[in-house]
């Protein structure tokens, strides 16, 4: 089995081994720390997961038109009109 995580210190002592194994589609993770850093993918992995979460994404009309009307017209303020103080002010 291939290494796939690292720590910081060894990736960067190592780095052309990382890289090699993320372009053979193997995405690497590197720790600082003791603690999950970042994760080394090739290109290709790269531009195919942006464009599917991009693809996948509603764009704003679509999440508008997705919102249920019904919560519009039933929401309540959140303080009652009755229980509202007018005053004046100086300006």
């Amino acid at each position: 089995m291939r290494q796939t995580q690292w720590q910081l210190q060894t990736a960067k002592a190592q780095l052309s081994e990382v890289v090699d194994a993320a372009l053979r589609g193997e995405p690497q993770r590197i720790t600082r720390r003791g603690k999950d850093a970042v994760v080394v993918l090739s290109e290709q992995e790269y531009v195919a997961l942006k464009t599917s979460a991009k693809r996948d994404a509603p764009n704003f009309v679509e999440y508008l038109l997705a919102i249920p009307k019904e919560r519009a017209a039933s929401a309540a303020p959140l303080v009652p009109r009755s229980k509202l103080k007018l005053r004046d002010i100086e300006l």
